[in-house]
């Protein structure tokens, strides 16, 4: 069932993206802007959000044509041809965690990503919305997000679930998706309602802009220690950062949506302990051959080609995880 949502009201709620309930860490579910009774060390367990353990292995329907119930965020199947490698498999995105009043009964309530591959090449996202009902952990409904989507950011306010999303848009393949569009569901009707999406235009470097990148990983295994931590910021053609002991600066260009270059990149000459030094080389390094930017629940991927031939990701989360991206300012 969809639900008509003017592009004025989704916007709207974007206005008080830094007061609601919306993170996007490592550690797991995003702080809540409740209220000081909710949050309080004696406020009972069952106006809480279900915690990350709760939500690793909790059950989900909506996915497969039956409910499949999680242990540690992760699900398999049976294989497809008995004795064969490829099997149905589900799981949580890692690091995303809405949390807010979706159902309105005053309760906080978690709002995750789910992906699902039944063999194919595609990788389906799903959006659910869970809380409590007697002590329990209840589904309250699941929705289809999309094949291979991209999603910016996410927030809750109203009792909207809202994604700021990049994904295929008319002609597009889904490998290679340019359309960013703002998708909004509720919880009605026994699960999830959509709204009318609306199209936000194309992917750019305009994207980039606003927020300050902190690197979270040089390769999805290889997280860096958070401090001092290297960062990145956008601004038109330029780039500027630190690498966690020295400024660095240059230009960006982007011929098209999802490619970038960095060119006359130059630094500061400071010189720091031993183990900061060689971090910053080797992301300093890594990012002169940036050749892509994409991303994923929310963090800012840059693809990078190695001098090998090889390619590997630089992973960034927002330095302000409440700081709203270009398309949800007012």
């Amino acid at each position: 069932m969809t639900t008509s949502l003017s592009a004025r009201t989704i916007l709207n709620t974007a206005t008080i993206l830094v007061l609601v309930i919306v993170t996007f860490t490592a550690c797991g579910p995003g702080s809540a802007a409740g209220s000081a009774a909710e949050k309080s060390s004696t406020a009972p367990s069952v106006t809480e959000a279900p915690s990350p353990d709760e939500l690793d292995n909790a059950t989900y329907s909506g996915v497969f044509d039956e409910p499949v119930t999680l242990a540690g965020g992760r699900w398999e199947g049976s294989p497809f041809v008995e004795g064969g490698a490829s099997r149905p498999s589900a799981g949580l995105v890692d690091d995303f965690v809405l949390t807010g009043d979706v159902d309105g009964d005053g309760r906080e309530d978690a709002v995750v990503l789910l992906f699902e591959n039944s063999g194919g090449s595609g990788t389906r996202t799903y959006v659910a919305a869970m809380g409590r009902a007697g002590g329990a952990i209840v589904n309250l409904g699941t929705a289809l997000v999309g094949d291979r989507v991209q999603i910016k950011n996410g927030f809750i306010a109203d009792g909207l679930i809202t994604l700021d999303l990049v994904q295929a848009g008319p002609g597009e393949a889904a490998c290679c998706p340019t359309q960013k569009t703002l998708a909004g569901w509720r919880v009605a009707d026994g699960g999830l309602t959509a709204v009318e999406p609306v199209v936000m235009g194309r992917l750019s470097l305009e994207d980039l802009h606003g927020p300050e990148w902190k690197l979270a990983a040089i390769g999805w295994d290889n997280p860096v220690l958070e401090e001092p931590g290297a960062v990145i910021r956008f601004d038109g053609d330029k780039v500027t950062g630190n690498g966690g002991c020295n400024g660095y600066f240059g230009t960006v260009t982007s011929e098209t949506p999802g490619q970038l270059a960095f060119s006359a990149m130059g630094t500061t000459m400071m010189a720091c302990a031993d183990p900061v030094m060689e971090l910053e080389r080797r992301y300093l390094r890594t990012l002169s051959g940036g050749s892509s930017y994409s991303f994923v629940a929310g963090r800012l991927v840059i693809g990078c080609e190695t001098d090998d031939g090889g390619s590997v990701d630089l992973i960034f989360r927002r330095a302000d995880p409440r700081a709203p991206t270009a398309d949800e300012e007012p």
